[in-house]
């Protein structure tokens, strides 16, 4: 079937008060497994890219966004497409022709206003090419010259104040919020902080756009299931499908030491990382 807009996906998930999950590959076998996955879950599901993930293939963005594109027209599900954590504009602007419905631009690196600048710039490109546009807002450092907070370093959280006035004025379709994950985490402790959550989604929630978790990897099902229903509705999980991948393949390679054909352990890391994206959405669905 044709590539699902990831915007609807979202927008249909918020409006029944659920999320959709959304998966960073990095491989075919990523790609392969995610959408096995939530075939097996009979659930939507997002294919996300990242701009690590780009760099990675040698700074091509084409070749796995056409394995994306071709898997996904071949699913039983619907499957989006996201370039995710977008830091370069000219990356950007391959998006639309390379077939993503969507992008989250990253830009909160930067001081407040830097970061809605530049956001309202990729907003507004993207809009005019049909993107549907995520950016994100964590705590704001850059007082009395300290570098400004990334928004999943320890301790940032998105203050409610700022997220409607960022979200009214850079004109994004949805908002990633810092309440307590992080990045890369290999073991599911973070603690979500619900009551800031609760406070984001009334003020942004009333502007209609939806909230959206990073760093899910880290978070446990409880903690999720949570968050959704407190107005998370787009959860994005990549680090969880590294540690299945890697870990199934550590084991095979182990049990079997001589083995060299790569479809062998690849294959074994494919349906560890299928397995993860249907736990996930499980727990998502409540």
């Amino acid at each position: 079937m044709p590539l699902a807009a990831t915007g609807t996906l979202v927008t249909e998930a918020a409006a029944r008060r659920g999320a959709v999950a959304a998966f960073n590959v990095i491989t075919l076998e990523h790609i392969e497994a995610v959408v096995a996955g939530a075939e097996a879950a009979g659930a939507p599901v997002v294919l996300q890219i990242s701009e690590n993930a780009v760099r990675y293939r040698y700074g091509r963005l084409l070749p796995l966004a056409r394995a994306a594109v071709a898997v996904a027209e071949r699913a039983g599900v619907d499957v989006g497409l996201h370039l995710d954590h977008v830091q370069s504009d000219d990356l950007l602007r391959q998006a639309a022709d390379a077939g993503f419905g969507s992008v989250m631009y990253d830009a909160a690196r930067l001081s407040y206003d830097e970061n809605l600048a530049a956001t309202r710039a990729a907003a507004d490109w993207g809009h005019a090419n049909g993107l549907w546009v995520e950016a994100e807002l964590g705590e704001v450092g850059g007082k009395g010259g300290a570098a400004p907070l990334d928004a999943h370093a320890p301790g940032a959280r998105t203050d409610p104040g700022e997220a409607r006035a960022f979200v009214s004025d850079s004109g994004v379709d949805a908002l990633a919020v810092a309440v307590g994950s992080s990045h890369a985490m290999t073991t599911r402790t973070a603690a979500l902080d619900h009551e800031l959550l609760k406070r984001l989604a009334e003020g942004v929630g009333e502007l209609g756009v939806p909230l959206v978790l990073h760093g899910s990897s880290g978070v446990p099902d409880t903690e999720l299931a949570a968050a959704v229903r407190g107005g998370i509705a787009k959860v994005n999980v990549g680090t969880a499908l590294n540690i299945a991948m890697t870990g199934a393949i550590r084991e095979f390679l182990a049990a079997h030491p001589d083995a060299v054909d790569s479809r062998t352990y690849l294959t074994v890391g494919r349906e560890a990382m299928a397995r993860t994206v249907r736990e996930f959405i499980t727990v998502l669905r409540g």
